[in-house]
């Protein structure tokens, strides 16, 4: 049981609501649209949490083997760097789940067409780009950016594109949106590991700007993300905007409560600033199935 606690911990389920929370947020555009298609879109979804399972293990274990990791850290334990996970078995789960998804993703070009292979195989290196390779982008001051194009910009377009065959200025909006909060996602994880990362000389925004600016950065992605589909919520009746209008206060009240605390009391919101994005996602799923 032990060693099934430490891979669902590798897993770091706090965080799977980021991927979840596009394709729910695409399954609303296509319910506008009528152009939901059910096994297409469990597909995706499937993709989507295999992919980001695939990117936590490959984090966990790049980040041990280039030493980013301390033992001891103040976030999740981590299994690779404490020694409760074999290098050799993270490592093999890394391109195991990536295969999974891979299959997956090759089953959607029944849909899609075949440019989705070459789709494919960008999200699997962004999966892996994120922390290995000559540039990992989680050490460079960009694992925002990633956030925002892999877990934003790509699984909601695309899954609206596969069941659609079409694309949509409102959905690039939504898209973009959502990676914004998803990226408030990983602000939380970095201003909570900013001592340990400036230990090891992981660069990331936090170390470089500091506790300040990611509280002013998750409050501007907070509500930059509400209003760019603040249009889309009125459209469907003034009275839908009570969500972004939720989302915001809920948001920069974590932002607020952040200042007062650190180490792994930061933990907690990080899971709430995810179950929140998922929230919005699914509220606005709502809103198009009854609206």
């Amino acid at each position: 049981m032990k060693k099934v606690k430490c891979w669902i911990e590798a897993m770091r389920l706090r965080t799977l609501p980021v991927s979840v929370a596009g394709v729910i947020m695409a399954i609303g555009y296509n319910i506008s649209t009528g152009t939901l298609k059910c096994l297409p879109v469990l597909l995706c979804l499937a993709f989507a949490v295999l992919c980001q399972i695939a990117s936590n293990f490959a984090n966990e274990y790049y980040d041990y083997k280039a030493g980013r990791d301390r033992v001891g850290r103040e976030g999740p334990r981590r299994g690779v760097t404490e020694g409760d996970i074999a290098p050799r078995a993270m490592k093999f789960a890394i391109f195991a789940v990536l295969a999974a998804a891979a299959l997956i993703g090759l089953s959607l070009t029944c849909w899609g067409g075949l440019w989705l292979i070459a789709a494919g195989i960008l999200i699997g290196v962004g999966a892996l780009a994120y922390s290995t390779g000559p540039w990992p982008l989680s050490t460079h001051c960009l694992g925002e950016v990633a956030v925002i194009i892999f877990f934003g910009i790509i699984p909601v377009n695309l899954t609206y594109y596969v069941q659609a065959l079409q694309w949509s200025p409102a959905v690039a909006a939504g898209s973009l949106a959502l990676g914004l909060m998803g990226a408030n996602v990983l602000i939380v994880n970095n201003y909570r590991d900013i001592d340990d990362d400036k230990a090891v000389g992981k660069h990331t925004l936090a170390t470089v700007f500091g506790r300040k600016a990611m509280l002013a950065l998750y409050i501007f992605n907070t509500i930059a993300a509400s209003l760019l589909t603040l249009s889309q919520w009125y459209a469907k009746g003034p009275m839908w905007t009570i969500v972004p209008s939720l989302y915001t206060v809920f948001s920069i009240q974590i932002a607020f409560s952040m200042r007062h605390a650190e180490g792994a009391r930061l933990t907690p919101f990080l899971g709430k600033t995810a179950i929140l994005m998922l929230a919005y996602s699914i509220c606005f799923l709502i809103m198009e199935a009854v609206a």
